[in-house]
């Protein structure tokens, strides 16, 4: 296959986006704590992205799209530290089906890992560790984030492959792809689902903050939260768009549907704010911006125009709903990672099944594009699920998760990291904490 530029500056550009998306995750969730925990909070994006960089080079790239193992995981050590990955045996760039070098989709594939495991990080505000959430990071993008991408995307049990669970279910054509193959175009299961179950499960291992559902935890910073809702909008166009591969029509209908959902979500949610509370709020348009990415994620480019739009006022409403649940339920998602990730997630993979142009339900397509993706829904939610709940106990009973109730009282960012977010002038605080 030749090189070919356009396509490869898009890819270059698409994975330079994503990336962007942690640290504009980092802005978002900061801006949504209390003052004396914002640095500990966007340190643990950024640490997130040290972790999994290496992790990903080592054996992440491999495990994912290497050899297939029984359809869960790929062979760690196939493509080990990369190798045979970017260069073929005459030195020369390998080369992929869309004229992209192979580098250039490691490159994009880690930006995907990494925001995976920083989104976690919203469901344990204001009193983990900082060694204990970095071990997790490498634990978990190891066990549940690497075999998920390689079963949705690396020709596993979740894929359209033969021998997948579709294959078997609807039988496969000429070529050995299923008849009715999953959709997930950018990361529904692998990555939104995954992280939401895994959020949740830590919510409830790791236990509630100090003051939960008893005193006022406000957001401290509202122009950090849309700010970082604001480049998580911008790099999701690398997210969705770039996930077409290539700069062609698939990657101009998804950017476009990424747009058209995701406005109709932020007018959903505000929309049920004001219903309920009687407010329309900055932090309620942050957050159905950010339900209404997650939902199109899986869609983006099997969805039209007008359908998006019942997609994300779907995903509005039901996040919006959803992100109240953690005090119904008594578990302390302290950034609602359950609620718009989770739940998000869920919208988008599901609702395929019923707007999918060419197969859905409403479209003609019958009752296989919904079944496959409520199977691939479950079982990214199983194997998220246990795999968290046996690194969390693991952790928990090891190096333990929680910081002193003296640190989470007094401030984590102090007194983990020795910095606080904003400074002293003349003896007083120039940003006075709302508790």
């Amino acid at each position: 296959m030749e090189l070919d530029t356009g396509a490869t500056a898009w890819m270059l550009t698409s994975a330079s986006l994503v990336l962007l998306m942690t640290p504009a995750l980092a802005f978002f969730y900061g801006g949504m704590v209390r003052g004396k925990s914002v640095l500990n909070m966007m340190m643990m994006s950024f640490g997130a992205i040290g972790v999994v960089v290496i992790v990903y080079v080592l054996w992440g790239w491999s495990m994912s799209y290497g050899s297939d193992v029984a359809g869960i995981f790929g062979n760690p050590f196939d493509q080990f530290g990369l190798s045979g990955t970017i260069w073929d045996d005459s030195g020369e760039y390998i080369i992929d089906g869309f004229g992209v070098p192979a580098a250039v989709g490691v490159a994009f594939q880690v930006t995907f890992a990494i925001i995976t495991v920083a989104l976690i990080s919203g469901s344990l505000a204001d009193r983990i560790k900082y060694g204990t959430w970095l071990t997790f990071v490498a634990a978990w993008v190891t066990l549940s984030y690497f075999p998920i991408a390689h079963m949705v995307w690396g020709g596993g049990l979740l894929s359209g492959a033969d021998g997948s669970i579709a294959a078997k279910i609807f039988g496969t054509d000429a070529d050995g792809v299923a008849l009715t193959a999953p959709i997930d175009f950018a990361g529904g299961t692998v990555v939104h689902i995954n992280a939401g179950v895994a959020g949740l499960v830590l919510a409830l291992i790791v236990g509630k903050r100090k003051g939960f559902a008893k005193e006022p935890m406000r957001p401290h910073n509202l122009p950090f939260v849309m700010l970082g809702a604001a480049l998580l909008w911008f790099g999701w166009f690398g997210f969705n768009a770039g996930s077409a591969f290539t700069a062609d029509g698939n990657a101009g209908l998804a950017w476009l549907n990424t747009t058209v959902a995701t406005a109709a979500a932020m007018l959903a949610w505000l929309l049920t704010e004001k219903f309920r509370d009687g407010h329309a709020t900055s932090l309620g348009a942050a957050s159905g911006v950010v339900a209404g990415l997650v939902a199109i994620t899986p869609a983006a480019g099997a969805l039209r125009p007008v359908t998006s739009i019942i997609l994300g006022v779907v995903a509005g409403v039901l996040c919006a709903l959803a992100v109240g649940l953690k005090y119904k339920f008594g578990y302390d998602d302290s950034l609602d990672v359950v609620g718009v990730h989770l739940v998000g997630g869920l919208v988008g993979t599901v609702l395929i099944g019923f707007l999918a142009a060419d197969t859905g339900l409403f479209f003609g397509g019958g009752w296989d594009q919904l079944l496959i993706q409520v199977i691939i829904a479950l079982v990214a939610i199983l194997v998220s699920g246990v795999v968290t709940v046996v690194i969390g106990l693991i952790l928990k009973a090891t190096m333990g998760w929680r910081v002193s109730e003296e640190v989470e009282v007094g401030g984590i960012d102090l007194a983990v990291h020795g910095e606080s977010a904003y400074e002293t002038l003349g003896g007083a605080r120039v940003v006075t904490e709302v508790k």
